[in-house]
């Protein structure tokens, strides 16, 4: 560091140094105030955006309710655009409706909707699971099998095997079903779960 020895040298060192640099630091005072603007701007923007959804979505999923398939424009829309939790949330109540509806294909395209949507490995679990289902339903069982390997997480192992028995089972395979529901039982099952998994085995005529 440089020691001055009165006012008028520091007064001339601070000039030379904004003279040389006083450019450089100019810049970089702007760009940093403009970071920050940009900023709050992107977050006041999010927040916007993420308010603005919400909203949508509530009003689309209490319209969608009604029951009536005019009234699913707005939930479809959310469906296929929001790549969230909006928009997957929204696509498992479409499914719902075309299931009630008994429309099933379209159920399973709105699920695959919501999968390419869900944000976490969670939400992804519940849409394989009631996809898996729907496949069941629609006689495909092969396609079920596959989407079950999609769930994740240990507290689902007891349900996956369950529906794993139904599926083999709907293919002819009683020792495979067999199988796959007793190691149900043995896994986290609740007892209502396990008990009934136990009365699948007993009704197997083998």
């Amino acid at each position: 560091m440089e020691v001055y020895s009165n006012d008028n040298e520091q007064v001339d060192a601070l000039k030379t140094f904004f003279a040389e640099n006083g450019k450089a630091l100019a810049v970089g005072v702007v760009l940093g105030i403009g970071a920050l603007v940009g900023w709050r701007y992107w977050s006041s923007h999010q927040e916007n955006n993420s308010r603005e959804t919400s909203q949508a979505y509530a009003s689309a999923v209490s319209t969608l309710k009604a029951g009536k398939p005019d009234t699913y424009a707005a939930a479809e829309n959310i469906a296929a655009n929001q790549k969230n939790a909006y928009g997957a949330f929204a696509a498992l109540e479409l499914a719902q409706q075309f299931v009630d509806a008994n429309q099933l294909d379209k159920a399973e395209k709105q699920l695959q909707l919501g999968l390419a949507a869900a944000p976490d490995d969670n939400l992804k679990s519940v849409i394989n699971m009631r996809l898996a289902r729907i496949q069941l339903q629609m006689k495909q069982p092969d396609a079920a099998l596959k989407t079950l390997e999609g769930i994740k997480g240990e507290g689902w192992t007891a349900i996956v095997a369950d529906l794993r028995g139904e599926i083999l089972l709907s293919k002819g395979d009683k020792q495979g079903a067999r199988a796959a529901w007793e190691a149900g039982v043995k896994s986290d099952a609740s007892p209502a779960l396990s008990e009934m998994m136990r009365m699948k085995m007993n009704n197997l005529s083998i």
